[in-house]
């Protein structure tokens, strides 16, 4: 059985999971993940490449490059941090850090960060590049950055959250999260509301609130509660960023529930089971999700109901989904960007971007999409 994310174990379970894994993999028996074959389109549209830049590999972690303005910045494992024209792909500026870095950046258009497997925190000046300061958090972080309110927030792998001074690099404040027995060892993303709160997922699945002023816990709420005997079939981890439209959050965990709700209540409205490594992505009337099979599905986002399941392409690790205009973009494990319609689910067009894997979700510009491969292409397409 082919494991799309690592497992992290604390400490004085580790005999424990080893057994559960042994377990999970004798029940597999013979069967085999095979990938879906792709199958022509009918008068696919086109998708057209605008630009595209070589970053370097990032091979053993998940970078997600990030846009402000009109500029995008990115990351690769090697330690380089690109400044790019969003429009052009014009090259403003590179950096290299000292250290791998395992982490995509976060940027107020002010300050760029970026996290290392070592680490440190490296901030750098948004206009030139230049090095601003570096700080150490003591272990290693996975999540990209989040560079808001005048602070540099990263969330490391034992589960702190710890806000940094962006100008000084000094801590404000450090809030401690407890972990599950055994958690995914993957990005859990954070997002920013008003200036004001940190709206993320964490395991167990649970997701919330946390105040950007001191760093308490504003609410937590239970989407799906872990279910089982052993500690791998309990996981139940919301590993990806919960989304928000308006005031309402949809979130999605791992062999758990995918469900909306509203923020201000803090209430879900409906919940169905689930389970995602990818995350959700909304438009005004559905939110859409890809589960772990690579099943990309639309539910109703006021009652929960299933709109369409599109089931072609099973197996191909297809990563975190993006709804832009009438579409929904999503890369696969083989290079792969797919183009579907929100409407019916229809895949409506492909492009390879390489023959490396794409599991960082799209962005999207006035006028293009931008997407971030493992083999370390930065590429910008225009749909036709």
């Amino acid at each position: 059985m082919k494991q799309r994310r690592f497992l992290k174990i604390h400490k004085g379970f580790l005999l424990m999971a080893l057994i559960g894994i042994m377990t999970l993999q004798g029940c597999s028996g013979t069967k085999r993940r095979s990938a879906a074959d792709l199958t022509p389109i009918s008068n696919p549209i086109n998708i057209e490449r605008v630009w595209s830049v070589n970053l370097g590999k990032a091979l053993s972690y998940s970078f997600k490059p990030i846009l402000n303005g009109d500029d995008v910045y990115a990351s690769s494992e090697g330690g380089d941090v690109y400044k790019i024209n969003a429009t052009t792909g014009k090259v403003i500026w590179n950096v290299t850090m000292p250290k791998t870095v395992s982490t995509g950046p976060g940027t107020d258009g002010s300050v760029v960060a970026v996290g290392s497997i070592k680490g440190e925190v490296y901030a750098l000046d948004a206009l030139t590049g230049a090095k601003k300061w570096e700080s150490s958090v003591g272990t290693e972080i996975l999540t990209e950055p989040l560079v808001v309110a005048g602070l540099v927030v990263v969330r490391t792998i034992d589960n702190r959250f710890i806000a940094i001074d962006a100008q000084t690099g000094k801590r404000r404040w450090v809030t401690p999260k407890t972990p599950s027995l055994l958690s995914l060892r993957t990005s859990y993303s954070m997002a920013a509301i008003n200036n004001e709160v940190i709206f993320t997922g964490f395991s167990s699945g649970q997701f919330g609130l946390i105040n950007l002023a001191n760093g308490s816990t504003i609410w937590e709420s239970l989407l799906a509660p872990p279910k089982g005997t052993s500690e791998i079939e309990r996981l139940s981890d919301i590993a990806a960023k919960p989304t928000l439209m308006g005031t309402r959050m949809c979130a999605v965990s791992y062999q758990g529930k995918v469900g909306c709700g509203d923020i201000k209540t803090a209430k879900m409205s409906w919940s169905k089971d689930f389970s995602s490594f990818s995350g959700t992505t909304q438009s005004p009337d559905a939110v859409f999700v890809v589960n772990d099979k690579s099943y990309v599905v639309a539910f109703d986002a006021i009652r929960g109901d299933e709109l369409w399941r599109n089931e072609k392409l099973v197996w191909r690790d297809v990563g975190e989904p993006l709804a832009v205009g009438k579409y929904i973009l999503a890369g696969d494990s083989q290079g792969y960007l797919h183009l579907f319609s929100q409407d019916k689910g229809d895949e409506l067009g492909r492009v390879r971007v390489d023959s490396s894997g794409i599991t960082a979700g799209p962005i999207a510009t006035q006028s293009s999409v931008i997407v971030q491969t493992k083999g370390g292409t930065l590429a910008a397409y225009r749909i036709q």
